[in-house]
């Protein structure tokens, strides 16, 4: 038997230019040099012109040779004998540069071991991309669920988040071990449990961390004691014990021989006494543009009738991907000093000056309404984004915080708490240390009025630990 049923759907559909677009906006400035030569070398009907700044260095360079030089323009020229005669000096364009030590990032270490493990072949792609998602500390923080959707939309094809969480357990047996693990808690067990479990204090401590991890992050010694059964000095064995392991599998502790990683700057913001200005550290749009040979050879192209027709296609193609692209860049470039310009605006004490303590709370939500552009965009055109200040380079992204309300009824961002708790950290007795309730009582009296689990939350993500175990650390 024959139905007819009429239904009405909707569908959202995503068009590939518009992909295309997303994964510009969310490249930084070594990213889109890169992929701004990968298009002119692919496309024969983009071209870029020569900076001007090399154009002038070669016309007023030394080694250019002059077309005529007379008597009076070598015979009284200024040049002391002894350079010309004995070349006893170090010209300045040949000043010899001190050698930088090459840095070899943990993740490119990393994807070395993986090439030694027995897997396909298209399994080292899920595997590199696993240990690109890594934090600075070797955490993967991000969900399964957003990787794998992350993945599908670069590669066009569905990946399970149940096939990353496979290979993400290859990961964590490279060295360092525990490599890859979502939390400290997860990454102390993997330690713990790679011990002699037989071991009293190693099996109570694989215990407390699997059944009472929150009572140990509120330091709840007591009601650990009841429950685990133990007196002081065999809990203090215990806390002796996890206070020995590692926190995190990689550890970027500043010391002289070590070298900074270098950054480019995506955007530069001066100070112009009463004014901040804003600027893309390169702005490469300018500089790219549409083959005049090219564009004649396809309008030729369209009035030729014996060409063929495939032929015909691929000029109009190349021409329409190279106008797209160069608009791409211009809208790229606008949107990004819409918005840097609109952070400077809200946080203007905080780039004047450079004051942590002034810094506004602000979300991502308050420069889309702004800026009239959707919160996606936003989100792009900040990450992994940095801006060239009088004060240093910062990341975009830490300009981004939660407001926190004081006594005064003024709106504080949680930076400024953050970088308070710091600080009363550094200052305390090690012997003594403050714990999370000593901590809110004074902040209270500095005028923030704070939770002991907001404080407990702050410390965790400056990576301080509990008052127990800094002093057991002392």
């Amino acid at each position: 038997m024959l139905k007819q049923v009429q239904t009405q759907k909707l569908h959202h559909t995503i068009l590939p230019q518009q992909i295309e677009l997303l994964n510009l906006f969310h490249l930084n400035t070594l990213q889109l040099e890169q992929r701004i030569q990968d298009e002119l070398n692919e496309n024969p009907v983009l071209e870029e012109n020569s900076s001007q700044d090399d154009f002038l260095t070669d016309k007023f360079s030394k080694d250019t040779v002059q077309d005529f030089q007379n008597w009076e323009e070598y015979g009284y020229d200024d040049i002391p004998d002894y350079k010309t005669e004995y070349k006893n000096y170090l010209p300045t364009d040949k000043i010899p540069e001190k050698p930088l030590a090459e840095t070899l990032d943990f993740r490119e270490e990393l994807k070395k071991q993986c090439r030694y493990l027995n897997v396909a072949e298209d399994t080292y792609f899920l595997l590199d991309f696993l240990i690109d998602s890594l934090n600075e500390n070797g955490f993967l923080e991000q969900d399964m669920e957003e990787l794998a959707s992350e993945i599908s939309f670069s590669r066009k094809s569905w990946i399970e988040p149940a096939e990353l969480e496979k290979n993400l357990a290859y990961i964590r047996e490279l060295e360092p071990m525990g490599t890859g693990c979502r939390t400290v808690q997860e990454y102390m067990l993997l330690q713990l449990k790679k011990m002699n479990i037989k071991q009293p204090d190693v099996r109570i401590a694989i215990q407390l961390l699997e059944e009472h991890f929150q009572d140990l992050r509120g330091c709840n010694l007591e009601k650990l004691k009841r429950h685990l059964g133990l007196d002081d000095d065999e809990i203090k064995i215990v806390l002796s014990l996890l206070s020995h392991l590692k926190t995190r599998p990689f550890s970027h502790v500043a010391t002289d021989t070590q070298v900074t990683p270098s950054i480019l700057p995506d955007f530069i913001v001066l100070d112009n006494g009463d004014n901040l200005d804003v600027a893309l550290y390169r702005q490469r749009s300018s500089n790219l543009h549409i083959s005049q040979s090219w564009t004649e050879m396809v309008q030729n192209a369209s009035q030729n009738s014996t060409m063929e027709k495939s032929a015909k296609q691929y000029l109009r193609s190349k021409l329409s991907s190279a106008q797209w692209f160069i608009n791409a860049i211009q809208q790229r470039e606008s949107n990004m000093l819409k918005i840097m310009k609109t952070i400077v605006e809200l946080q203007y004490e905080y780039f004047k000056y450079g004051d942590i303590l002034l810094l506004q709370p602000m979300k991502l939500k308050d420069i889309a309404d702004r800026v009239k552009v959707d919160i996606s965009t936003v989100s792009r055109l900040t990450c992994n984004k940095y801006a060239e200040t009088s004060f240093g380079t910062i990341l975009l992204k830490d300009l981004f915080t939660e407001g926190i309300v004081n006594k005064e009824g003024n709106n504080i961002s949680n930076k400024v708490i953050q970088s308070i708790i710091e600080e009363l950290i550094q200052a305390e007795d090690k012997k003594e240390p403050y714990t999370d309730r000593q901590l809110v009582s004074i902040l209270a009296t500095r005028g923030y009025s704070i939770a002991r689990r907001t404080v407990a939350k702050y410390r965790e993500l400056l990576d301080i630990p509990v008052a127990q175990i800094r002093g057991l650390w002392d």
